[in-house]
């Protein structure tokens, strides 16, 4: 009997080990919660983080339901004219699921630290660092970027018309006259038409008087 009686206290203290074990290293309430650097243009409902940043909101999940956060931001080293200095900061409140976010912001570029303290913390406030980085580059079409888009094309409407390259003016030069056959002598043909035929003509005279001379000698 005392054999079952000590292990039935021992099972019991087991058991009771068992539930108050979990119990000792949970997460005290309102630190289990999380914050994010979001670019403005990210999804609330994302929970990644984005450390470089032009306009950006500061976005929260995880805390208990309807706590109330005051967060700062100071400037941070390496580009910190003095660091630690704080250069934004404001209260937000969490909806009953414990998220929330803030309103979009911006800061000039350089490197940052964000603290998070709320209402029920326990330890050190939440923090992240991350870069904000603005500087717009060359808007496209601005002239004298060669590559963008917008560049204005060279002006073709103005450029002269090609001149004929030498071996095409010599083409359509005509040929001297006297140059023989071709397009080029017909020029002299036609300016010896007329003695051609006025010598043809003359000689079938004579041809036909010799013909009748001779006929009437015959005939003597």
């Amino acid at each position: 009997m005392r054999t079952l009686a000590r292990a039935g206290a021992l099972s019991a203290v087991a058991s009771v080990a068992l539930f108050v074990a979990p119990a000792a290293h949970a997460t005290p309430p309102g630190d289990n919660g999380t914050v994010k650097i979001h670019d403005a243009t990210t999804d609330e409902e994302l929970r990644h983080n984005e450390p470089h940043v032009c306009s950006f909101y500061l976005d929260a999940f995880g805390f208990d339901g309807g706590q109330q956060v005051d967060w700062r931001i100071e400037s941070w080293a390496p580009t910190a004219g003095v660091k630690g200095e704080t250069v934004k900061s404001g209260e937000l409140a969490l909806d009953t699921e414990g998220h929330g976010r803030s309103d979009d912001m911006t800061l000039p570029d350089g490197h940052y630290k964000l603290f998070w303290t709320f209402e029920g913390e326990k330890g050190s406030a939440k923090h992240k660092v991350f870069w904000t980085d603005c500087e717009e580059s060359a808007e496209p079409g601005e002239p004298g970027k060669p590559g963008q888009s917008g560049t204005p094309s060279p002006d073709t409407s103005a450029t002269p018309t090609a001149i004929p390259s030498s071996g095409t003016e010599a083409s359509a030069a005509p040929s001297p006259q006297g140059g023989g056959s071709g397009p080029g002598g017909d020029l002299a043909e036609t300016g010896n038409g007329a003695p051609v035929a006025l010598l043809s003509g003359i000689a079938a005279t004579l041809v036909a008087a010799g013909g009748y001379l001779l006929h009437r000698r015959r005939s003597a």
